[in-house]
């Protein structure tokens, strides 16, 4: 009976380390960010939006975003809370083409955290060979927060230069 139960808490400890996969929340933002781009359908996903931003991202990241929504990056109706952006915070841009050549890593980032890394091209449909060949960059800080994996902040990476989404949200929600 100890074997047995032995066997079965081995298995539900393996079970529970496979689903706290630190690339599950980014994988879903990436899908959606790679859906909007391959669409010309105006109404794309937002990934902002109140479901995936209570289930992927950190209470931290939830307030920040919060907070910078008070301050639409375009007027709403009734002057509620808003996009605080006006562009793609994966791409960094407003325009682009479809999405390609995805390719997704991990390593060890500060304590506690999972640095998730990936690159992808986003102008592979214009004609200049030096942005056909480009390759975008983003970093995605995933912690564990109550037992699964959650985005904590998102790098862009510019000039070899990393920023972070989080500070671009709190610099919005001071009004600057």
């Amino acid at each position: 009976m100890r074997t047995v139960l032995f066997a079965l808490s081995l298995s539900l400890i393996g079970a529970s380390a496979l689903a706290a996969d630190p690339t599950e929340p980014v994988n879903e933002i990436m899908k959606v960010t790679q859906e909007n781009w391959n669409s010309a359908d105006s109404d794309g996903k937002y990934i902002f939006d109140p479901d995936p931003l209570s289930r992927l991202f950190s209470k931290k990241f939830q307030a920040a975003y919060a907070e910078a929504a008070k301050h639409p990056a375009y007027d709403t109706e009734n002057n509620e809370p808003g996009d605080p952006f006006g562009y793609d915070v994966i791409t960094s841009s407003q325009d682009g083409c479809p999405l390609q050549e995805f390719t997704t890593k991990t390593a060890p980032g500060a304590a506690g955290v999972t640095d998730v890394t990936v690159t992808f091209k986003q102008w592979t449909c214009v004609e200049d060979m030096q942005a056909k060949n480009s390759v975008s960059e983003v970093h995605f800080d995933v912690i564990d927060e109550n037992g699964k994996p959650v985005i904590d902040d998102i790098h862009r990476v510019t000039d070899g230069e990393r920023d972070s989404l989080v500070e671009e949200m709190q610099t919005i929600a001071k009004g600057e």
